[in-house]
C-alpha cells in the first residue's frame, strides 16, 4: 500500500516559519529523517485503544503540561515537578470518576506555538514573533528572533531527554500510587482550600488502606502508562519524523504518541489536516466557538473515514461564557452521525485576558466554570465528558489569578515565567483536579 506523505506540500500551510535558508532547512530535515523514533507505533496503538475506551465512556483523559516547552526546561527537576503534579491530579480523578485516567503530557515536543501576528513591536522596534524554541529565541533581539532550522534538531534531542526522564520516573518507583497519595495529603493539609477536599482525600486513604490489608499489591500501583503529545505545528519537523511501521506498513508520526491540530490550522483544505489524514496516530483537533457542526462532521469524514474508535479526539476551547451555548449542537450532531469521537475540554485558551500590568493571564474561576459547563452539556445530552486538557507547571509561578492560595493581579509579576501563555501552578492544578472530582461525584 503506497501512501503519499508529501501531499500536504501542495496545500496552504498556516503558521509556518519564514526560514531564511531553505537549503539549511533541507539539511536538517534529512538528518531528522535518519534519527531513531522518539516513540514506537505500538505505543501509539496502545494510546488509541485507551482513547477508544474514552469514546465509549469507560475512561477519562488528563492531558496537560507547558504552554510552550523550552530547551532550558528539559531538566530532571522541571520534568519531575510537572509529572508529579499530573500524577497527583490523576489519582484524585481516578477515584472520583471510578474509571481509568489516561495520562497524556503536553511534554517532549511542545516547542512550537502559533501566533496571531507574524511580528511583535516593542517601543517602536518590530521583530519576528517568538514561535517557540523549535523555531527562534525568546529574547527580543534581531539575532534571537531569526528562525533557525538547527533548532528543529535541538527540539528532537530535548524531547528525547524528556522522554527518557519520564520513562525513568514512571517505571522506576517514583509514580507509586501510595507515594502520590501522600503528596496529595500534604497538599490538603497545606492548602487554604484543603478543608474542602479533606473528605475525598480521607476516602482515598481508606481505600488504599483496605487494599493493603487485603494484601493487594498490583503492578499498576507502582508504575503508570504515560503518553506524550504536542501540537504538530511545524510540518517539516513532524513529516521528517514520520516512519513506516514494520508491522503494518502504515505511517506513524513517531515524534509523539498523540499529535493535535490547533484552532488556527484546522482548515479542511489546509496542509495540516491533509498531513494528519495520512498518519495512523491518535489525533486531536482543537475546536473554538466559531466551529459549526458541519465543520466538525467534515473533519470527522476527512480524518477518520473508517470511524475507528480512539482515532479522533475533539478538544473544545470555547471560553466560559460560550461553552454552554456553542457546545451542545456540536456534540449532538456529531453523536447523531454515529461518529466515534472522544470529547475533551480545554478550559484555558478561551479564557485569556490582559491584566492592567500588561501580563496575559487567566482566572481559575473562569477555567473551572468552563469545565463545569462542559460537564453540564454532556450530562444534558447523555454523552461522556471525556477529559480535560490544561496548561500547567509543577512550579509555584504566578501566572493565573485565583485559587486556594489566592493570587491576585498585582501578584503576577512575582513569578511570571511562561514563554507564551499563562499556566496554572501546582496548587491551582490540584484545586482544579479536586473540583473536577466534585463534578463527577455530583452526577
Amino acid at each position: 500500500m503506497s501512501i503519499n506523505l508529501d501531499s500536504w506540500r501542495e496545500l496552504p500551510a498556516a503558521q509556518q516559519p519564514e526560514w531564511p535558508d531553505r537549503g539549511e532547512l533541507d539539511k536538517v530535515v534529512t538528518e531528522l529523517k535518519g534519527l531513531p523514533p522518539l516513540v514506537f507505533a505500538g505505543e501509539c496503538d496502545n494510546l488509541k485503544a485507551d482513547l477508544a475506551a474514552v469514546a465509549r465512556g469507560e475512561a477519562f483523559v488528563l492531558q496537560g503540561g507547558d504552554c510552550a516547552e523550552t530547551f532550558a526546561g528539559a531538566t530532571a527537576a522541571d520534568v519531575r515537578n510537572k509529572l508529579k503534579t499530573l500524577l497527583q491530579m490523576a489519582i484524585v480523578l481516578t477515584y472520583a470518576a471510578k474509571v481509568p485516567v489516561v495520562k497524556i503530557g503536553r511534554m517532549a515536543g511542545q516547542f512550537a506555538k502559533p501566533r496571531s501576528k507574524n511580528t511583535e513591536i516593542r517601543e517602536g522596534v518590530e521583530l519576528p514573533a517568538y514561535r517557540g524554541d523549535m523555531v527562534n529565541g525568546f529574547d527580543f533581539t534581531s539575532g534571537a528572533r531569526v528562525p533557525d532550522p538547527g533548532r528543529l534538531l535541538r527540539a528532537y534531542h530535548s524531547s528525547a531527554v524528556t522522554l527518557n526522564l519520564i520513562r525513568a520516573f514512571t517505571k522506576g518507583g517514583y509514580a507509586d500510587l501510595r507515594q502520590v497519595h501522600a503528596w496529595n495529603q500534604d497538599f490538603v493539609m497545606e492548602s487554604p482550600a484543603g478543608k474542602r477536599y479533606e473528605q475525598l482525600a480521607r476516602e482515598i486513604d481508606q481505600a488504599l488502606a483496605f487494599m493493603r490489608a487485603c494484601g493487594a499489591d498490583p503492578e499498576e500501583f507502582h508504575t503508570v502508562e504515560f503518553y506524550s503529545s504536542h501540537e504538530a505545528l511545524i510540518l517539516d519537523y513532524d513529516h521528517a519524523l514520520t516512519r513506516i511501521d514494520s508491522r503494518t506498513g502504515r505511517p506513524y508520526d513517531v515524534s509523539a504518541h498523540m499529535v493535535w491540530i490547533g484552532e488556527r490550522t484546522r482548515q479542511l483544505d489546509g496542509a495540516h489536516v491533509e498531513f494528519f489524514s495520512r498518519i495512523q496516530n491518535p489525533i486531536g483537533v482543537k475546536l473554538g466557538p466559531t466551529t459549526t457542526a458541519e465543520d466538525a462532521l467534515a473533519l470527522v469524514h476527512k480524518l477518520n473515514p473508517e470511524n475507528e474508535a480512539g482515532r479522533l479526539t475533539f478538544i473544545t476551547r470555547m471560553g466560559a461564557g460560550k461553552i454552554r451555548e456553542h457546545l451542545p449542537e456540536l456534540v449532538e450532531k456529531v453523536t447523531a452521525s454515529g461518529a466515534q469521537v472522544a470529547w475533551i475540554c480545554d478550559p484555558m485558551h478561551g479564557n485569556t485576558f490582559e491584566a492592567p500590568s500588561g501580563h496575559k493571564t487567566r482566572r481559575l474561576d473562569d477555567i473551572l466554570n468552563e469545565v463545569a459547563g462542559f460537564f453540564e452539556v454532556h450530562r444534558a445530552l447523555g454523552t461522556h465528558p471525556g477529559g480535560v486538557h490544561i496548561e500547567f507547571t509543577g512550579d509555584d509561578v504566578t501566572e493565573c489569578v485565583g485559587g486556594g492560595a489566592e493570587i491576585v493581579e498585582d501578584d503576577l509579576a512575582l513569578r511570571y515565567e511562561t514563554a507564551c501563555d499563562p499556566r496554572l501552578n501546582r496548587s491551582q492544578s490540584l484545586d482544579l483536579a479536586f473540583r473536577v472530582a466534585e463534578l463527577y461525584r455530583s452526577v
